[in-house]
């Protein structure tokens, strides 16, 4: 009777369905001398469970404390002064805004001639994209073409079919 307990109890172990008396009941006997002959395999496993439960940890372990670098720390520091002085120094520094009518003589002609080039550039830029507009206007018919080219292509296939020509 106490060998079909035994087995049960092994059973439910394995399937991790045993609970801490269950086990400590299976530990009770296999600790003993006589084990039953099939179930010597389990007798070492549970031998050891008791021996290792019974080991403690001696030793002191000591801890120190992680010493962190401080020029890391200071890096960090003037990192960060120099991103301020940087910043401080665009930021007081902005140019102020002139009119058209502050510039001197020398300088108002540059701007003019600035001016007369930017409206070439313009004029020739906007000749461009007429071109390309008459390019687009090119390519949408193209593609129209091609669209009704299928279209007779198909219709020839169905009056192919409906006349049983090849």
């Amino acid at each position: 009777m106490v060998l079909n307990s035994i087995e049960k109890l092994l059973e439910k172990y394995d399937n991790g369905e045993t609970t801490l008396q269950e086990e400590q009941q299976l530990k009770d006997y296999f600790s003993q001398e006589t084990v039953a002959p099939h179930l010597e395999v389990y007798k070492s496993m549970f031998q050891y469970f008791l021996q290792t439960h019974e080991e403690r940890f001696t030793k002191d372990v000591p801890l120190k404390p992680r010493k962190t670098n401080t020029l890391y720390k200071w890096i960090s520091v003037a990192a960060i002064a120099v991103l301020m002085f940087g910043i401080y120094t665009q930021v007081g520094n902005q140019p102020q805004t002139r009119t058209l009518a502050s510039l001197s003589p020398t300088e108002r002609e540059a701007y003019d001639k600035t001016m007369e080039v930017f409206n070439l550039v313009s004029s020739k830029l906007n000749e461009g994209s007429e071109n390309m507009n008459t390019l687009s206007l090119v390519s949408s018919n193209f593609d129209k073409g091609a669209d009704n080219i299928a279209y007779i292509s198909e219709f020839s296939r169905a009056t192919n079919k409906f006349l049983k020509t090849n």
